[in-house]
């Protein structure tokens, strides 16, 4: 059976300078209307309908999945799999400033992030099991109350992973995919083999 996944990305935050992973900041006005116009068509209407709404805990999206479960009436279950990756040391540093103090260790983060973790951070292949397991309790979930359609919002190290399996690509190409704030990419499941594909890039 194949499960349509649509992932939509949080808007603009407070701290969208930094490496925030699970650090837990608001969204801005910008990053509500980010959010906003991937999903409305206009006021009332939306681009497509969803069975089920899941979201990440952390407020930035949160607050907005609670805000459109409400508005539309669909059943929301939030899941703490669903969080961004924990950068450790850097939450909430920039990349200049990281660059600054650590210019060899982030350079080859950013070429091997399998390889060189942050200090205190969680490693790559945990965020990849545990996002599996979150894809793995929404096919469940899904399968159950007989849904074909799921919208989750969540972060971008998360698109950037399932982006990642689903082109089949090495996990050390995951920053380089593409996750832009407030945005919405559509995913295919196979509820038999777990296979992603990646349908749309922005819809």
């Amino acid at each position: 059976m194949k499960l349509r996944v649509d992932l939509l990305r949080h808007g603009e935050t407070t701290l969208s300078h930094t490496l925030r992973g699970s650090t837990d900041d608001d969204l801005t006005e910008l990053g509500w209307q980010q959010m906003h116009q991937s999903i409305f068509l206009d006021q009332n209407s939306v681009h497509t309908k969803w069975d089920y709404i899941f979201s990440s805990p952390l407020k930035r999206c949160a607050q907005f999945a609670q805000s459109f479960s409400q508005h539309v009436s669909i059943p929301l279950l939030q899941d703490q799999r669903l969080q961004e990756i924990h950068f450790g040391d850097w939450e909430g540093i920039s990349v200049q400033q990281i660059y600054t103090d650590s210019p060899e260790l982030l350079a080859n983060f950013w070429q091997y992030p399998t390889r060189f973790t942050p200090p205190n951070a969680e490693k790559y292949l945990d965020f990849q099991s545990r996002i599996n397991q979150a894809l793995h309790s929404i096919q469940q979930h899904m399968l159950a109350s007989n849904s074909r359609s799921a919208l989750v919002v969540t972060h971008g190290g998360v698109i950037k992973l399932l982006k990642c399996m689903a082109l089949q690509q090495s996990l050390d190409d995951i920053l380089k995919m593409t996750a832009d704030l407030g945005q919405l990419n559509r995913f295919i499941l196979d509820s038999e083999t777990m296979q992603l594909e990646l349908l749309e890039d922005v819809i």
